[in-house]
């Protein structure tokens, strides 16, 4: 499956978030990336020379999060952009969340 080319599709009432084994299936397809310690979020460091080498990318990763209406927590530094993504109508990981990561990946 190709995440990548997938589109983020709005969760439905009743959503249950991904558990630990499902997450960490779909996770082997997204190198870099990691599962928190409470399975509920994944995060992935970026590394950049310089500040606004990071600041282009964190303003590349907000045009696609907001084509996939699926917005995720950002950390920024001198050098390093933080994302964590997670669905937050649910509390925890969905399908949604993976293909926006393989679309940051592709960044």
């Amino acid at each position: 499956m190709n995440l990548a080319t997938r589109n983020c599709v709005p969760c439905q009432g009743g959503d249950l978030p991904m558990d630990y084994s499902q997450a960490n299936e779909m996770l082997q397809e997204l190198p870099g990336w990691s599962i928190d310690e409470a399975g509920k979020r994944i995060f992935r460091n970026f590394k950049f020379r310089d500040f606004m080498a990071a600041v282009s990318f964190v303003n590349r990763v907000a045009e696609t999060a907001e084509g996939q209406d699926h917005h995720p927590d950002i950390v920024l530094g001198y050098g390093y952009a933080e994302i964590w993504v997670h669905t937050h109508k649910i509390g925890g990981l969905h399908e949604n969340d993976f293909i926006l990561a393989a679309k940051i990946d592709q960044l």
